[in-house]
């Protein structure tokens, strides 16, 4: 009787271990071909995941935006897979064609999207607020009266006239990037590049800082119309700052003439005094006037050698260069009192 007993009783085990393992294989399977079956919306879709959220959360968002046909199971099949305290928050790209294991998949380890803004070389730090003013992508965090006289206070950084200050270049970012902290970035790298690009300088320039060598370069930069010829200009400068002639640049008087300026330089703009106006200041003008690139500090700081002390727009986008007075005014003549209606400040290919 007792040996038909423990008989009876490992065939019942046994066939609870096999029903068992029936419904774990089945309930594998299940998960597996859950997982394969494609989204109910098959378009690409963009993720947005608000922090803290949870799994119900994240799939009651993914229910409403038609990705999944049922929040609860998915819900499921995450925790199933052992996911759920490994979604993430943030903006990931959903491709067309995914399945529930794409999606999943995009929530633990997807790429968050990447959104960018640029600040153009030659800008004032007002357009690049305007920039940052405009990107819906930016969380606007800077009062509506920063400016570039308060713009490094309201950063935390050392106090002084923010033009110049903020390298151009195209910045990478998710969404919900803080823009003081995109513009603490940008200020470091100008300040990286222009402590590296000083290391390498030519010796026996008329600077004795930094500063002023990211003073001349933001010159540089806006008299600068084909790229290669800024070694040049930057040479007719820094000539003219070694004999002590005054620079009588054009884009420093009308920076100093602000919202006065309308499109029009006349000469009477060149005679009216302001701390930037270097046709009536000897030197350079207090600060920077614009965002200088990397080219233009480079070529500040290793400019070339030769004896042109003028240069003149042609038209064409190029300058001609002068070593006298005399052949600096007879190029006037020649390239602006004579301008035709192909005129132009810029090469056609920049």
């Amino acid at each position: 009787m007792r040996t038909f007993i423990f008989r009876t009783l490992t065939f019942l085990f046994f066939l609870i271990g096999v029903g068992l393992l029936a419904a774990t294989w089945t309930l594998i399977y299940g998960v597996d071909l859950y997982g394969k079956q494609p989204l109910k919306h098959q378009q690409s879709a963009t993720l947005s995941i608000a922090s803290g959220s949870s799994v119900k959360q994240i799939t009651q968002q993914l229910q409403s935006q038609g990705l999944v046909e049922y929040d609860w199971l998915f819900a499921l099949y995450i925790r199933a897979k052992g996911k759920a305290q490994q979604l993430k928050a943030g903006e990931f790209e959903l491709q067309a064609n995914a399945n529930h294991e794409n999606l999943l998949e995009a929530l633990v380890n997807g790429k968050q999207r990447q959104y960018s803004v640029t600040f153009v070389e030659g800008w004032s730090v007002k357009q690049m607020l305007d920039a940052l003013a405009k990107h819906p992508q930016i969380t606007h965090t800077l009062p509506v009266s920063v400016d570039r006289n308060n713009l490094l206070e309201v950063l935390g950084l050392p106090s002084k006239h923010a033009e110049g200050l903020f390298f151009p270049d195209t910045y990478f970012f998710t969404a919900g990037m803080n823009d003081k902290a995109l513009l603490r970035r940008a200020y470091q790298k100008m300040d990286n590049v222009l402590s590296k690009e000083w290391q390498k300088r030519d010796e026996g320039l008329p600077y004795q800082s930094p500063y002023e060598a990211l003073i001349m370069a933001s010159i540089v930069e806006k008299e600068t119309g084909a790229a290669g010829e800024r070694p040049q200009i930057a040479g007719v400068f820094t000539r003219r700052l070694e004999k002590g002639m005054r620079l009588q640049t054009d884009p420093t008087v009308i920076y100093g003439l602000g919202d006065k300026y309308q499109g029009n330089l006349t000469r009477k703009h060149l005679r009216q005094p302001t701390p930037y106006n270097t046709y009536t200041i000897s030197g350079l003008p207090p600060t920077p006037i614009a965002l200088p690139g990397k080219a233009a500090i480079k070529a500040v700081l290793n400019p070339a050698s030769g004896k042109s002390l003028y240069f003149v727009a042609k038209g064409d986008g190029s300058h001609y260069f002068s070593k006298t007075l005399a052949e600096h005014n007879q190029a006037v003549r020649k390239y602006q009192l004579s301008r035709n209606n192909n005129y132009r400040s810029q090469p056609v290919n920049n």
